[in-house]
């Protein structure tokens, strides 16, 4: 189902509905959280999402943007350009996270992914929010700011988890695909994720496409595919 209640304020997203198909999630082994891109739906998401699903028990939850925008600048822009949105989608999803882990799935059965701005947020989320999830694919986004500081986010995993925040992530597998040429996507912001997430303790799978188009590609989704094959 889906709905759509205005919200004003500092949490322009909070009166937004989940999105959810596949299996129920009170009966799912496993769930898959994607975050749309500027301009789309959460709805559209959860049509690539039942590409990928394959033939598991996986429940599909998608948050939706109000006016289908998670923030208004580029993620490249100061962060505090791009509030209250940035925070507001963050807990959007959050709230879809902990729909899965409400009903009793374990963070190791959750992939968290999306595509282009929710790409951008699926990685910030799980780096700001370590611990051992199923997977995250980050399509076409990387982490929100004008720069990225590793020693923020050490930081912010050493208060979140019990132990060395270089283990924060536990061996979360992230893959990352991205063109050499996106118009929205500089390749070193990939790059920077990519250290970023392998500093807290992700297994990650980088690829960059040469000439590629602002998309998802025919192998990103089967790189997808399997990760959410292995959350079973």
């Amino acid at each position: 189902m889906s709905g759509r209640t205005p919200h004003a304020g500092d949490d322009p997203h909070a009166g937004e509905s989940l999105v959810t198909a596949g299996t129920d999630v009170d009966a799912a082994d496993a769930a898959v959280v994607l975050v749309h891109g500027r301009g789309a739906t959460a709805r559209s998401i959860v049509e690539f999402g039942s590409e990928i699903a394959g033939d598991g028990d996986v429940a599909l939850i998608a948050p939706q943007a109000a006016a289908n925008t998670w923030y208004p600048n580029s993620f490249l822009a100061p962060v505090a350009d791009n509030e209250p949105g940035r925070s507001s989608g963050l807990r959007a999803v959050a709230r879809a996270v902990e729909t899965a882990t409400d009903a009793g799935i374990p963070a190791e059965r959750v992939l968290v992914g999306g595509f282009s701005q929710g790409a951008c947020l699926a990685s910030e989320f799980v780096a700001r929010n370590p611990t051992r999830y199923g997977g995250l694919a980050v399509l076409s986004g990387g982490l929100i700011g004008d720069s990225v500081d590793l020693d923020d986010y050490r930081s912010h995993a050493a208060t979140d988890v019990d132990g060395d925040a270089a283990d924060a992530l536990a061996g979360t597998p992230a893959f990352l695909g991205c063109s050499d040429v996106d118009p929205h996507i500089p390749e070193e912001r990939v790059h920077e994720t990519t250290a970023v997430l392998e500093a807290l303790g992700a297994d990650v799978d980088e690829r960059i496409y040469e000439g590629m188009g602002h998309e998802i590609t025919e192998e990103e989704a089967a790189a997808v595919a399997a990760l959410v094959a292995d959350l079973a």
